[in-house]
């Protein structure tokens, strides 16, 4: 089985390929921007002769792939509120090169890295099978950008009903590769944990759904064995965390010193959320079976980090 991954350099393309590296079966071609970058990568990674490394400009109508990822995109909030209106370029620019593809190869699948913040409003609760996306157009704010974004391609992804597109909708993702200097609520946990530093918080007690490597790779894998489909699924674990939990168990198992504060510097690049994660569990129908809570999940991957 033949493999075509977009945007290989993002850390969640790159858990998911190391995942798949276990598999003799797949042949990767690996896509990036920036080709040095990534060919160190693959070398650090012991994937030197086993994976093609190619520039955007190699994608060809002419090479037959059975999948194709589409990774390409900002997972840094505090890049994404910079990126501002651009963000809808760059998504729609490399959509649209695998659609075009699939014009010609209407037997390949594609999957696109969707976000749950296609959903919109103000996650005072979590989405589930019967949310309604919300978006205010008559007061488009910037944090609007990335949602209108992944919104947007996942309608026309719908429209291609006859071809084989599954958006999958990531909320939150959690891997001891990450950029531990990203403006995420767990990386800032991190950092605090690593320079023994006082983490700062609101009294907000959000609700989130780490999803982590194990999990994620179990549902690509669901996704590719599943007949072919065109639809949307939503990102879950076997159960979410909230925040004051998280933080308790990660002072007892890691010592975590925190404090709540009523001035707190925190990136919403696509806005506050209460409760951020899915109870619509559509990908259950396609066999997948997460293997963690968000709180193992965490707890595995921080174990990387800071104990090895």
């Amino acid at each position: 089985m033949k493999i075509a991954i977009l945007g290989a350099t993002s850390r969640i393309a790159q858990d998911l390929i190391l995942s798949f590296s276990k598999n003799k079966e797949y042949n990767f071609s690996l896509f990036s921007r920036n080709i040095k970058l990534l060919k160190e990568w693959a070398s650090s990674a012991n994937l030197n002769g086993e994976y093609q490394v190619q520039a955007y400009d190699d994608f060809s109508d002419n090479q037959k792939y059975d999948i194709i990822i589409n990774f390409v995109g900002i997972g840094d909030p505090e890049k994404a509120q910079k990126m501002g209106s651009d963000i809808f370029k760059i998504t729609e620019k490399y959509d649209d090169m695998v659609l075009e593809y699939l014009k010609l190869h209407k037997e390949t699948k594609y999957f696109f890295l969707s976000s749950g913040a296609v959903y919109g409003g103000n996650y005072q609760k979590p989405v589930d099978e019967n949310t309604v996306a919300t978006i205010d157009i008559n007061n488009l704010k910037s944090t609007d950008w990335y949602t209108l974004a992944k919104l947007h391609a996942e309608a026309k992804h719908r429209a291609l009903f006859n071809f084989s597109i599954v958006d999958v909708r990531v909320f939150n993702y959690f891997s001891h590769t990450q950029d531990m200097n990203a403006r995420f609520l767990i990386t800032d946990i991190v950092r605090a944990i690593k320079n023994k530093k006082v983490f700062k918080t609101s009294a907000d007690n959000i609700v989130r759904d780490f999803i982590t490597p194990p999990d994620f790779y179990h549902l690509v894998q669901s996704i590719i064995e599943y007949k072919p489909i065109n639809t949307a699924l939503d990102c879950y674990t076997q159960a979410p965390i909230s925040k004051f939990d998280l933080l308790t168990e990660l002072q007892q198992q890691f010592g975590l010193d925190y404090s709540i504060d009523k001035v707190v510097n925190i990136v919403n690049a696509t806005g506050s959320k209460m409760h951020y994660y899915s109870t619509y569990k559509k990908a259950e129908k396609m066999g997948y079976k997460p293997e963690n809570t968000a709180l193992e999940g965490v707890t595995m991957e921080m174990k990387a980090i800071l104990i090895a």
